[in-house]
């Protein structure tokens, strides 16, 4: 079991929270553009294996490049991935070529992010690494990202992911 979620990186940062002196306004010095890039993130919700992948979009052949770096890592092991329901993840033509690979897509419900374990990891990772940080341009925030991902100990990951969690849904018994 495998779960999919990507998310989008922006070079204009999203504004959470900052300190500043009382009466002052905080500053956030940024750069006026506002490129973008997309993180695909595959996580095993059992050991903390994930893969990451970028694109400058989310457009099909991004997520079919995806399930062929899946198939590639996971070479004779049965895959079950579960993933939301964005348009390409749900073509008549990514559902065959996932039916090819031997990759069993699992949906989950509309508007349950909570289920997975990746949108509450990219959670974090906005928060932490993200949020009111400028960067010089978005292949360093790219490069943060991708390293803030794989740099954490298994153990670390499934707990910012909320597998660790008592009442964690797809815990086994």
């Amino acid at each position: 079991m495998l779960v999919l979620d990507q998310t989008i990186l922006q070079l204009f940062p999203p504004l959470r929270s900052a300190w500043s002196r009382v009466g002052q306004q905080a500053r956030v010095p940024i750069s006026g553009e506002n490129a973008k890039a997309v993180l695909w993130g595959v996580l095993n919700p059992y050991t903390g294996h994930r893969l990451v992948q970028v694109s400058p979009s989310m457009g099909q052949s991004y997520f079919w490049a995806l399930l062929k770096l899946l198939r590639n890592n996971y070479r004779d092991r049965p895959i079950a991935l579960l993933l939301d329901k964005a348009s390409s993840h749900r073509t008549p033509a990514s559902r065959q070529l996932a039916e090819q690979l031997g990759i069993h897509l699992l949906w989950l419900p509309t508007q349950a992010s909570e289920l997975n374990v990746m949108d509450q990891l990219w959670r974090d990772f906005k928060r932490e690494v993200s949020s009111n940080s400028q960067y010089p341009d978005i292949t360093a925030h790219v490069d943060a990202g991708v390293s803030w991902v794989l740099q954490l100990s298994p153990k670390e990951i499934l707990r910012k992911a909320g597998a660790l969690a008592s009442g964690f849904w797809l815990r086994k018994k």
